[in-house]
């Protein structure tokens, strides 16, 4: 057993692709998967899990190109393909496409390396929260909602590193609940455990006031007299390039990103 868990460890590490993909009622869901490193790959093929049951939707092959199976067309197509990386899109999605999934990179002579990303198809009823951050070291991304009524589910946090030696991490959740007046979603984001930045969404009966609030918790004298300096500028609709130098101005690289999307 501990073989198999060490094992399984050690493909996850090989593949890249989102834990959880979320998606509404009639949009469009989009899984990729890249192969981390170089090997001999002859064929990806796409499965779709179903009570257990593993069943091919979709193939790209090195000698033949891409197949989607019959019965699937209507369904999937491809966005990119590769055998490093591929993505898939389906269309449409529905209550039945609920569930994992499976990319299979087949190599020779090494066999399958294996990612499973699921999906999570959400009601009209529910708001996707989103929250990027670009930093270096990579920094932690948080979602919080205050209010007892609400809640978030499929809580995911993915790590990309860019090609500029910075890390790009995006939380998502779904936020579910009885919606009231108002509604305040926050977005923390720790760098270094040394600087914290929040941004704040609050809507209230369909208006968004934005609002960035900063806090230092352990910087030099210099840092921190930039940032009683430029504090007073982060006010309710500040734009965010003004926020973005203040955090160059510490010798911190970093950009933030707030997405709250309702499903109607």
């Amino acid at each position: 057993t501990h073989f198999n868990m060490l094992c399984m460890a050690l493909i996850e590490r090989v593949i890249q692709t989102q834990q959880t993909v979320l998606a509404a009622v009639g949009e469009d869901a989009e899984f990729s998967c890249q192969l981390l490193e170089t090997k001999d790959v002859l064929q990806v093929t796409w499965q779709k899990i179903s009570r257990d049951v593993e069943t091919n939707v979709a193939t790209y092959n090195k000698y033949f190109g891409q197949r989607v199976n019959d019965g699937f067309t209507d369904k999937f197509k491809f966005k990119y393909t590769g055998l490093q990386n591929c993505s898939i899109i389906i269309r449409n999605v529905t209550e039945q496409d609920n569930g994992c999934y499976r990319c299979l990179f087949n190599t020779f002579p090494e066999g399958s390396f294996i990612g499973k990303p699921c999906l999570h198809v959400y009601g009209k009823e529910l708001w996707v929260v989103s929250c990027s951050a670009t930093g270096r070291p990579a920094p932690t991304v948080t979602l919080s909602v205050s209010q007892q009524h609400l809640n978030f589910s499929q809580y995911n946090t993915v790590s990309v590193s860019n090609t500029n030696a910075t890390f790009t991490v995006t939380t998502t959740a779904v936020l579910s609940g009885s919606r009231r007046n108002s509604t305040q979603v926050g977005c923390s984001v720790l760098i270094w455990s040394v600087f914290k930045f929040t941004y704040l969404s609050v809507f209230l009966k369909g208006i968004r006031i934005s609002v960035i609030s900063t806090s230092v918790l352990l910087v030099c004298c210099v840092a921190a007299l930039i940032f009683v300096r430029h504090r007073q500028t982060l006010r309710a609709g500040t734009p965010l390039k003004q926020f973005h130098l203040l955090i160059q101005l510490i010798n911190v690289f970093a950009a933030l990103t707030v997405n709250l999307n309702p499903s109607v």
